[in-house]
């Protein structure tokens, strides 16, 4: 059977969450895609290989190479699970930069996507204000920069309908002035899951659309626009509303499950369908009447704030040799 990924192309940007919509058709491995999967105090870590265009359209993924980081405790604002979150996320992301080649003198354009104004969209800029910039001082005064250090530089450019302009024809035009030699992009994400707004980080190779998120694709951030290599963070900060239904039916049938012979009387045709198709049909329902709303947690200002910190902490640790990576939390402001 083959999942057409095209009634999602809005609902996930988390390459797990692709693979898992195909293994809950088809368990058995998929060809081309390698997975690995670690445990580390609380933090799941998912490596994932699409290695070619054949595994590229089975999933809905661009081939590339992706990195998944799961806190479902980041919720609780744990002060100490942040900084060993942040410092295992530098390093990850050093290990992400090795893979791709990208060394430790290799200077780096830091790009903030989002909207400042918009909370669940603002974790592009709040990282911006919270990374080590240098590229300044190796202009201005190189001899004083002390060894540890790269060159970084660091852009919120805004959204479309603020500037007026592309991000991608803003950053296009940094480039093309400053010359990096790789852009890190920073943008809010989308998650079918509930479990995985504001408690997961990705990094991917394979750049960014900026607006994807929330089904506005436009001109990307992309190796092949830019001519250098981009590196993709992402945080899922939303959901849709018929991603919230369809768990609460998925919930209400487990439970339902656990208590009751009588769960099939009880949920009917729901209890039989597959997840893919129960989705479908709430999407069917919800969408004509204007109802598939995009949703963030109330508490968004907080975790907002938390996970930007643990983005930036981590990426100062693992862009300077310098940073102390287990001292991270120590290099935001």
């Amino acid at each position: 059977m083959e999942l057409d990924l095209q009634c999602y192309s809005v609902r996930t940007d988390l390459a797990v969450e692709s693979k898992e919509m195909i293994n809950s058709l088809e368990p058995a491995p998929i060809p081309g895609v390698v997975e690995d999967i670690s445990q580390e105090d609380g933090i799941k870590i998912t490596r994932l290989d699409v290695q070619n265009e054949a595994a590229s359209q089975k999933i809905g993924r661009v081939v590339g190479h992706y990195v998944t980081l799961e806190v479902p405790e980041l919720r609780k604002g744990d002060t100490g699970l942040q900084e060993h979150v942040a410092t295992v996320f530098a390093r990850e992301f050093e290990q992400f930069m090795q893979h791709i080649g990208l060394g430790p003198h290799a200077s780096v354009l830091i790009v903030g996507l989002g909207n400042w104004n918009v909370t669940p969209d603002s974790l592009g800029p709040l990282v911006v204000e919270n990374v080590m910039v240098t590229r300044h001082y190796f202009e201005l005064m190189p001899d004083r920069v002390a060894p540890g250090y790269r060159q970084i530089s660091a852009v919120a450019p805004g959204v479309l309908g603020v500037t007026g302009i592309e991000s991608s024809e803003i950053v296009q035009g940094i480039v093309e002035r400053t010359r990096p030699d790789a852009i890190v992009a920073i943008d809010a994400l989308a998650s079918r899951s509930l479990e995985r707004v504001n408690t997961t980080i990705q990094i991917a190779d394979i750049g960014i659309h900026p607006g994807s998120g929330i089904g506005n694709k436009r001109r990307g951030l992309t190796k092949d626009i830019l001519g250098i290599p981009c590196i993709a963070i992402g945080v899922p900060t939303v959901c849709y509303a018929s991603t919230i239904v369809n768990n609460a039916i998925e919930m209400m049938k487990n439970h339902f499950g656990s208590d009751s012979k009588q769960t099939g009387q009880i949920m009917g045709m729901l209890n039989e369908i597959s997840e893919h198709d129960r989705l479908a049909l709430v999407k069917e329902v919800l969408e004509p009447l204007g109802h598939d709303l995009i949703v963030t947690p109330k508490e968004i200002d907080e975790f907002i704030e938390d996970i930007a910190n643990i983005v930036a902490s981590g990426l100062n640790a693992a862009l300077h040799e310098a940073v102390d990576p287990g001292n991270v939390g120590a290099y935001t402001h």
